[in-house]
């Protein structure tokens, strides 16, 4: 569940970031970007290229893929994810629900019920061992 869970994540934050980039044409804005053309960018009214950027390269599709990585890595050597990227991912999940009724919210939804109900069944079977104590 753990495995699913992660590539859920993973894959869904390379795909808004490179969909961003290719679908959406986020790209074409590249040489605004990497020449200092956002630099006195006023956020309140943003540019096409400015708001390419935080479509793409700013968006949480980067951050969510890392996340996403850490829970594969994790799951590869039998621990189970820390409750606080369980807790954080769901709260994001549901005031992207509310705010955004349109988006992926709902594959979200299922990676964190997966997160949940794998990491339980983890700290379940194999109890975390007593501070300090060497495991036997």
């Amino acid at each position: 569940m753990i495995k699913w869970a992660g590539w859920i994540i993973t894959l869904s934050g390379i795909a808004h970031t490179v969909g961003a980039l290719t679908v959406q044409k986020a790209g074409r804005h590249a040489g605004t970007w990497f020449s200092g053309g956002l630099w006195n960018e006023d956020l309140a009214d943003m540019s096409p290229a400015g708001s390419a950027y935080w479509l793409s390269l700013e968006s949480f599709g980067i951050p969510l893929t890392l996340v996403g990585l850490t829970v594969l890595w994790l799951d590869r050597r039998g621990i189970a994810p820390p409750a606080f990227i369980v807790w954080t991912l769901s709260a994001w999940t549901v005031v992207d629900a509310v705010v955004l009724p349109f988006t992926p919210w709902p594959l979200f939804a299922l990676a964190c019920a997966l997160l949940f109900i794998g990491a339980r069944r983890a700290r379940r079977d194999d109890p975390a061992p007593e501070a300090g104590l060497p495991r036997a």
